[in-house]
């Protein structure tokens, strides 16, 4: 076997090795069996959340399983058939092996960053809020073309995404913008996307055609499961209702059916206009529950944070990356350094690279954490 297909073999055993350890492999077919009997109770849907939740864990496990055993199969399978290959002189099946053993460790590799979402609400669905910076349309031109990436990277994700509240800008785009995503992960990957972006290029709203730099804040928050308590005194908080100005028809421009809800202690403020009166006052409790619960995992992931700094790397601060259209192409992440000329295709939604480059920088942070912990 030629020595650059071997260091493919062995970049797809170590993946392997991760994948098993992180569904703890060897209990795993056991936690499967708990599932299935689970699954036949005959009370099971009497509680329609808990029987969903239920159905999404075994489907994790089983996928996890199922993916681990097939990767292992396809490897095991494509190592025989170049060993024979080079038995029989045939060229032309070591060729097909060796491609199908390239494919293989990009998968591989995939599956190895999306087993590394082992957070505590990783696999949540989450919330998206975009607000724009100063500099009027501009910024609010800008949070619009961050709206659509998101949108786009979503739906290519195969995740439902429901606009929660929206404000127009006064000449163009958005000044502000929430959304709720899900899907398995919806968070765990787009956690990676808090903090303010920074788009520089020629403005198409200045005559002159002169270079502009506009800053748009974005925030992520797990959507908060109903079996992780999150107490919010009624004495805390404020509950206001108004006319939306958003989306909606005529229905939500003439009646108070959007719902603002201020939590006193933190000065959180959430909104939500989408919907109707009751359904906004819904999501608004729900959104600030997130809120809270992300405040909650920002205290607990502050030694990592300073572990990463201690470490040289990348800061976590407020800009966490630049788009630059104009003079020339290049999307970076100030984090990770992780840079690309295809501007088109990140602002279309192609975003997996930028994310899995913070979650490996994250998850190197943690291990130099709990060894920091242990010392």
């Amino acid at each position: 076997m030629r020595a650059e297909i071997q260091t493919l073999v062995d970049e797809i055993e170590k993946s392997l090795d991760l994948l098993r350890q992180r569904m703890d492999f060897e209990t795993a077919p056991h936690r499967l069996e708990e599932f299935n009997a689970r699954t036949e109770d005959p009370d099971l849907w009497n509680d329609p959340e808990a029987a969903q939740k239920l159905m999404r864990e075994r489907q994790t496990l089983l996928d996890k399983m199922e993916t681990a055993q097939a990767i292992a199969q396809d490897l095991s399978d494509n190592v025989e058939l170049i060993e024979l290959g080079e038995i029989e002189d045939d060229a032309e099946v070591i060729a097909e092996a060796e491609a199908a053993i390239i494919a293989l460790q990009t998968r591989a590799a995939e599956k190895e960053l999306e087993a590394l979402l082992d957070g505590e609400a990783d696999a949540n669905d989450t919330f998206l809020e975009i607000n724009s910076g100063a500099g009027g349309t501009e910024s609010c031109d800008w949070a619009n073309m961050l709206a659509r990436m998101y949108v786009r990277w979503a739906e290519k994700k195969g995740y439902k995404v429901e606009l929660q509240a929206e404000t127009a800008g006064e000449e163009a785009g958005i000044k502000s913008a929430a959304y709720k995503i899900s899907g398995h992960n919806a968070y765990g990957w787009l956690k990676s996307e808090n903090g303010v972006h920074r788009l520089v290029r020629i403005s198409p709203f200045d005559s002159a055609a002169k270079r502009h730099t506009s800053f748009t804040a974005v925030k992520v928050y797990p959507v908060v499961d109903d079996n992780i308590e999150i107490e919010v005194n009624p004495a805390d908080i404020r509950i206001d209702t108004y006319r939306s100005s958003g989306a909606g028809g005529q229905h939500v421009n003439t009646t108070d059916s959007a719902v603002r809800i201020t939590h006193a202690p933190t000065g959180i403020v959430v909104t939500s206009s989408e919907k109707s009166q009751h359904q906004n006052r819904d999501i608004a409790m729900k959104a600030l529950k997130s809120r809270l619960y992300q405040m909650e995992l920002d205290k607990r992931s502050a030694l990592v944070n300073e572990v990463h700094e201690n470490a040289g790397d990348a800061g976590w601060g407020n800009q966490i990356r630049s788009y630059v259209l104009q003079p020339y192409q290049m999307v970076k992440d100030l984090r990770t350094s992780f840079e690309t000329s295809d501007t088109k295709g990140v602002l279309d939604g192609d975003l997996d690279g930028l994310m899995a480059a913070t979650l490996a920088m994250e998850v190197a942070g943690k291990s130099r954490a709990e060894a920091n912990a242990e010392d």
